[in-house]
């Protein structure tokens, strides 16, 4: 014999009904079945609607009963096209009782819990009988047994408690003689030992299945739902969640007492005795595996079975130093809500007694509060205890799992991970059984608490990244261009699934928290929204996406002032914006706090060499203990491009013009040629070397002209490069004089800096530095006599983008 229970939405219309007989029909090829039904998907709230709308005088509750009866009536006809006539009368003299009901409550202006359950078992008997009599119509061997002749309970109305003793007894008289091949059964309802009609609490037809089950016995119980089984977490929030195919008896209470909605708690209680496994199924994909619930989960290496949560949560905290050491005072609190029959969901104490933090669901905190205000109102008077403070918005997540108590560092990763992503932790709770680690957070943060935790404890070989790119011009849209080449190779072989979340240019910005679609970005990006800075990160802010990275790919000094909000949401930055690092040292100093504070990694090598590592080197130099002494570098890819271009064949004005068409310069050419981008390299160098220095600290010698330095626009600056040809000429002149090469150098010694254009002779290594290569000499106490030496292509689109890649990379290896 075999006991299946399908809820609500398995017999929620007639295609899944029809799917349920099917089913049934297979199963009883082989054994008897008992089938226990909830009622149809979405009545029993219709019907607590109806009798809410009737005990408020609100006529509307005419309508909603209309509702029920055209929802029930549509049924029948579509799965009895033919022979529905005696199935319809049933359900009109129900629906008619139904009707009498609740024209009662309408008149006396109230519902009782004794009345509430006779107006929920409407659900539960209308759906059991459509079903058995459909079967019958179909020439199925099955009847429908009215659960409330079997089923015993107390007089505790909306959750009654069952007389196991005489229900036992009922269930192995009635199946012994039953001669069907299928049983139907309603659930959730029962009769009273007085014969009043009760209910077993939401849920409780899993709760029935299972009374079932364990009077008569059965090898197995299957619940039949719309899922394919329990999951490693809620599959709605977390995309990578995943059915549990083996869990124990207790790590499923434990999940589903914390929201995992697939099984109702007390479902377990009467077969766990019996080690009677529970299988959950999937209505709709019956061939799923689904998961199989027993006293015995082994076979699973993982110490976390699985993660969930309860939203609308509020925590009460009562403290004061009158607390400590009184005996009773936890007694009090608790029986305070006991007797207003609140449910308290977490616990947590400090070991100095002088808190206590409870958490309750949301709506029960008004009535919570002014209970314990009134059982304590004596000691807050005296000032022995503060207050009752209440926060509500709140979530609980629920790390659970047998094992955990054989495995260090569970609550370490659990903590660490949340932190990394700048979800704060407002309560924890851990029992001695170490099977249940409890944290209470922000309702905001659960979806990426949620997939935060999932990464870390199912998915840790693959690291999500979620970044948000603004500024897509030539380097940005070669970023993005590359990234979309690698994002096969980063998940398969660096495990790291890298996903664009926003992009922006200064028009236009468009997001998709599931990852853009990087085939079609520039034509989305074309109908986006309007473009703003703010609107940018309160959109990558709301998104709440774990692993967040923004990347700044613009020179644009009102964009760096957002970074400091990003790093204050946890996001990590990854830029090529030189103006953050070269700004004033105090502000330069308050990104780097910031970024160790709220663990949020703000990286910018190519603010120097674009895609050379040579602020990764001078940092590991660093973190290793040895000293910069002097630094000697070609730090401009444009500047190196244009002096290894012009002779005394060219125009200088033709050069600079093809240096900037190639994408060398700055769409300004005076930040380059002027030496202020130079400047702020050396000065980022400078100040990663350990120095304090600002901009007005380094020497800037130009080689510019008198009419271009004093240049008023980019075309006025290019007249003049056109006037003075003679005087640029001489430049070069001087420099083939003297067999050298014109280099602009910047030079770091002693604790100052400069930046000027220098005539090298040849054997030094900057001499046959060609393109636009740059180069670095790094002179420390252990590279004294010979530097470290970094050299290659300093400039254009694709390693400036390579750079930016390589530090997005770079975070989803940490």
């Amino acid at each position: 014999m075999k006991v299946l229970k399908f809820g609500g939405t398995s017999v929620g219309s007639s295609k899944n009904i029809n799917k349920v007989i099917d089913i049934l029909d297979a199963y009883a090829k082989d054994s008897k079945v008992i089938c226990v039904v909830s009622a149809i998907g979405g009545i029993t709230d219709k019907l607590l609607l109806a009798g809410q709308q009737a005990q408020a005088k609100d006529n509307s509750f005419k309508d909603t009963l209309k509702g029920i009866k055209d929802t029930h009536f549509s049924i029948i006809k579509k799965l009895n096209p033919d022979n529905n006539a005696a199935i319809l009368a049933y359900a009109e003299d129900k629906l008619n009782a139904l009707n009498s009901l609740l024209d009662g409550i309408f008149l006396i202006n109230e519902i009782s819990p004794k009345t509430s359950d006779k107006l929920v078992s409407f659900g539960e008997l209308l759906s059991s009988f459509i079903i058995a009599e459909t079967m019958k119509n179909r020439r199925l061997l099955a009847k429908r047994k009215n659960t409330q002749e079997l089923i015993v309970t107390n007089s505790n109305f909306t959750k009654a408690e069952v007389d196991y003793s005489v229900t036992n007894t009922n269930l192995k008289e009635y199946f012994k003689t039953a001669e069907e091949s299928i049983t139907i059964l309603p659930g959730f309802i029962a009769n009273s030992a007085l014969g009043e009609q009760t209910t077993l609490g939401r849920g409780g037809s899993d709760f029935t299945a299972a009374i079932v089950a364990a009077a008569l016995k059965v090898e197995q119980l299957e619940i039949w739902t719309d899922v394919s089984g329990m999951f490693t977490t809620n599959p709605k929030l977390v995309k990578q969640a995943r059915p549990i195919q083996t869990i124990s008896y207790r790590e499923a209470m434990e999940l589903s007492h914390f929201g995992a909605k697939v099984l109702y708690p007390p479902t377990v209680q009467p077969v766990l005795d019996l080690d009677i496994p529970i299988h959950i199924k999937n209505t709709m994909v019956p061939e799923a595996i689904g998961t199989i619930i027993s006293k015995d989960a082994s076979g699973t290496s993982s110490p976390v079975k699985g993660i969930s949560n309860i939203s609308n949560i509020a925590l009460l905290t009562l403290q004061g130093s009158g607390m400590v050491g009184i005996p009773g005072f936890s007694k009090r609190l608790f029986e305070t809500l006991s007797n207003e029959k609140i449910n308290v969901i977490l616990i947590t104490q400090a070991s100095s007694e002088h808190s206590i933090c409870l958490g309750i669901e949301a709506k029960d905190v008004e009535i919570a509060k002014t209970a314990i205000d009134i059982t304590f109102v004596n000691e807050i008077a005296l000032h022995k205890i503060e207050p009752l403070i209440v926060e509500t918005g709140l979530s609980i997540v629920a790390l659970v799992g047998d094992n955990m108590k054989n495995h260090q560092g569970i609550s370490g990763k659990m903590f660490s991970s949340l932190g990394k992503n700048n979800i704060n932790i407002r309560a924890i709770a851990q029992g001695a059984s170490e099977r249940n680690i409890s944290i209470v957070i922000e309702e905001g943060d659960v979806k990426k608490a949620l997939n935060t935790l999932h990464e870390t404890f199912f998915e840790s070989i693959t690291k999500q990244l979620n970044v948000f790119i603004t500024g897509v011009g030539n380097v940005g849209e070669r970023l993005v261009e590359q990234i979309k080449q690698q994002k096969k190779y980063l998940k398969e072989n660096l495990k790291i699934n890298l996903r664009v979340a926003g992009l922006s240019n200064s028009r236009t910005m468009i997001f998709d928290e599931d990852g853009i679609n990087l085939k079609q970005w520039k034509a989305q990006l074309a109908n986006g929204e309007k473009a703003s800075l703010n609107g940018f990160f309160e959109k990558a802010k709301a998104l709440n996406l774990r692993n967040s990275i923004f990347v700044d790919v613009t020179a644009n000094k009102e964009v760096t002032n957002f970074y400091e909000n990003y790093l204050r949401e946890s996001i990590a930055i990854v830029a090529c914006n030189k103006i953050a690092c070269s700004s004033a040292f105090d502000n330069y100093k308050e990104l780097k706090r910031l970024s160790l504070k709220y663990n949020a990694p703000f990286l910018f090598e190519t603010n120097v060499g674009a895609g050379l590592p040579i602020i990764d080197t001078l940092g590991n130099l660093m973190a290793s203990g040895d000293k910069v002494t002097s630094i000697q570098a070609v730090l401009s890819g444009s500047l190196n491009f244009v002096f290894n271009n012009f002779d005394d064949s060219t125009k200088f004005y033709d050069i600079v013009k093809q240096a900037a068409a190639e994408g060398y310069t700055e769409p300004d050419p005076r930040i380059d040629l002027s030496g202020v981008d130079v400047a702020r390299k050396i000065l980022i160098l400078a100040r990663e070397s350990g120095l304090e220095m600002d901009l007005e600290d380094i020497e800037n010698i130009p080689f510019l002209s008198k009419a271009g330095i004093e240049s008023g626009s980019v075309d006025d600056f290019y007249k003049t490069l056109i006037d003075d040809e003679a005087h640029y000429q001489k430049l070069y002149a001087s420099a083939k004089a003297n067999n050298c090469q014109l280099k602009y150098v910047a030079k770091l010694d002693k604790g100052k800096a400069s930046v000027s254009l220098q005539e090298i002779p040849e054997g030094h290594p900057f001499y046959n530095l060609k393109g636009s290569d740059n180069i670095v000499m790094f002179y420390t106490e252990r590279y004294s006599q010979q530097p470290m030496i970094i050299k290659g292509a300093g400039a254009g689109a694709d390693v400036t983008a390579s750079g930016l890649f390589a530090d997005i990379i770079r975070l989803g290896n940490n």
